[in-house]
């Protein structure tokens, strides 16, 4: 998998995006391969731990804005497949049946911050950025929506939501979305 790097050490995998000049970007192939890996994993019983991160200075910039060009064109059919993919991302994470850790190494926008919600432990270094920023394109965040709300609750993911601003990972920890911002 182009896309997903996985290195093992003992019974703690890391699985990290592997698109650093897209920022790990989202894009089909990004999505298949990242919800494959952890399908994969949840079979493997030597597998403790999940450690989730991004390679390069970014954790996930959502979805791949070249992508989304493209996808302007799709037919109904083709955008429910897409939304349905990206569910099951966001699924195969949230129910991994063992620890996954978040290492959110830089920004999480989009559906970037929607798989920190998905991570049972979520630590943020501290020039770490966060957003919804669907909003700034005139979409709502309806696919991640489910997994954010029960991570920092109704209040701050409507806030947010319609907002489409950046926030830190200090507030990202005040509202709950992380656990830890570290150096």
């Amino acid at each position: 998998m182009k896309t997903v790097d996985i290195r093992r050490d003992g019974h703690v995998v890391t699985v990290a995006m592997n698109r650093p000049e897209q920022h790990n970007a989202f894009d089909p192939r990004a999505v298949a391969d990242l919800t494959a890996a952890f399908r994969r994993l949840a079979d493997d019983a030597m597998v403790r731990a999940v450690i989730l991160t991004g390679r390069g200075r970014s954790f996930c910039a959502g979805a791949d804005l070249n992508f989304m060009r493209a996808a302007a064109d799709y037919s109904e059919a083709q955008n429910a497949a897409d939304g349905q993919a990206i569910y099951d991302l966001m699924e195969a994470v949230d129910r991994f049946p063992r620890p996954v850790i978040g290492r959110i190494n830089g920004a999480a926008i989009g559906g970037g911050a929607g798989l920190v919600c998905c991570c049972d432990e979520a630590l943020a270094i501290s020039r770490a950025r966060f957003a919804f920023s669907e909003a700034r394109l005139g979409i709502v965040p309806a696919v991640i929506s489910p997994f954010v709300i029960a991570r920092v609750g109704a209040g701050h993911a409507r806030r947010l939501f319609l907002s489409g601003e950046r926030f830190d990972a200090n507030h990202a920890l005040r509202i709950g979305m992380v656990h830890a911002v570290l150096d």
